[in-house]
């Protein structure tokens, strides 16, 4: 009787051993796919999704660039391409090219103080406005910065041409009309800024384009 348990349980074991051989377990694998070359930073950020693979589930990756953007002094010569920098000027002057040149002929402008709240200095996100100028200013003295990028014919900014701006609290900037932005942001708590646009720029005016989305990118402004 103790023999032929002994067999049995050898039966059992060998048995045990050939499943194991014929259904080793399943290994899981994660592939990259469609990465982006990186240019400073790269992060992979994986989606929710994914499918199973014979033995292996593989979920979908994709490389998302995170690109870092140096924030530099606004002068009237470097923002041109995006705008105006207007500073104080003495009362009594002419009306000049000096003076912001605006665009609100399209609907009822509306200038309004806007309370906006600490957001960091990343973004994905940057809109355009077709019908109007913008006009953009902080109360208080406070400096803050602006992501840019000049107006252009096809629904996306140019990549390479994206730009960040140091804006001291003791001038405001006009945006050309079609100027990609992204901002206002600063550091602390919340800042108040004078907006001056039309009164349905946020609701029929308001093209955004999400740069993860469509081209693999987000950006962090370095001050």
């Amino acid at each position: 009787m103790q023999e032929r348990n002994s067999k049995e349980s050898e039966s059992v074991s060998v048995n045990h051993a050939q499943t194991k051989r014929r259904h080793p377990p399943p290994r899981y694998v994660c592939q990259v796919r469609d990465r982006v070359p990186a240019l400073t930073v790269s992060t992979t950020l994986p989606d929710n999704s994914g499918h199973n693979d014979g033995n292996r589930f593989i979920f979908p990756m994709t490389a998302v660039q995170l690109r870092s953007l140096q924030a530099i002094p606004i002068t009237s010569d470097n923002f041109e391409p995006f705008g105006q920098v207007i500073a104080a000027s003495k009362d009594g002057t002419p009306f000049s090219p000096a003076d912001a040149q605006l665009v609100l002929d399209r609907g009822t402008p509306r200038f309004y103080i806007m309370r906006l709240k600490y957001r960091g200095l990343s973004f994905k996100n940057m809109t355009r406005h077709q019908q109007c100028t913008q006009c953009l200013g902080a109360l208080e003295g406070k400096e803050w910065v602006l992501a840019v990028s000049p107006p252009s014919p096809t629904p996306k900014p140019a990549l390479a041409e994206i730009s960040a701006f140091r804006i001291p609290g003791n001038c405001f900037v006009k945006l050309e009309v079609g100027t990609w932005h992204a901002g206002p942001y600063f550091e602390g708590e919340w800042v108040d800024f004078y907006n001056l646009e039309l009164s349905d720029t946020n609701v029929t005016d308001h093209e955004t384009v999400n740069l993860r989305e469509k081209f693999g990118v987000e950006f962090e402004i370095k001050t």
